[in-house]
């Protein structure tokens, strides 16, 4: 089991580094990153403003798939405060504190600065525990 779990957590740290990636093309093309709303990317298409769904294509051409959790009771967050110049991406890393890139103490700390709930990477027991930001800031 330790290994399934470990090799579910390589897939969530590939996928936020395969979304950040995404995210500074997207920034050099429009000077600013993507919106947020309900922890989802936000960008405009055909004129109105979309919550991109984990799992969708419609970030194209950045990525042709937008990555979403392996886990089904888990969710990726994608939080960028208002004039969108920085942005947070956190994930629930099953092995937790294990995982010697979990953040220190359990919970990354930037998730109460920037006011998201600790929950929302899943369920009760899946807090956002890793995560991944805009070269400007930390995680």
């Amino acid at each position: 089991m330790a290994q399934f779990e470990k090799a579910q957590d390589v897939k969530r740290k590939s996928d936020l580094a395969q979304i950040a990636r995404a995210l500074e093309v997207y920034y050099q093309d429009n000077g600013k990153y993507p919106a947020s709303n309900s922890y989802k990317i936000n960008i405009t298409i055909n004129g109105v403003l979309t919550a991109l769904d984990w799992g969708s294509n419609q970030f194209s051409p950045y990525m042709d798939i937008l990555p979403k959790d392996p886990s089904k009771s888990r969710t990726y967050v994608y939080y960028s405060p208002s004039g969108n110049q920085t942005y947070y991406l956190y994930a629930s890393l099953e092995r937790g504190i294990k995982d010697t890139q979990a953040c220190s103490g359990g919970i990354c700390a930037s998730l109460s600065t920037n006011g998201i709930p600790t929950e929302t990477c899943g369920g009760a027991s899946s807090i956002c525990n890793y995560g991944i930001s805009s070269p400007n800031t930390s995680p």
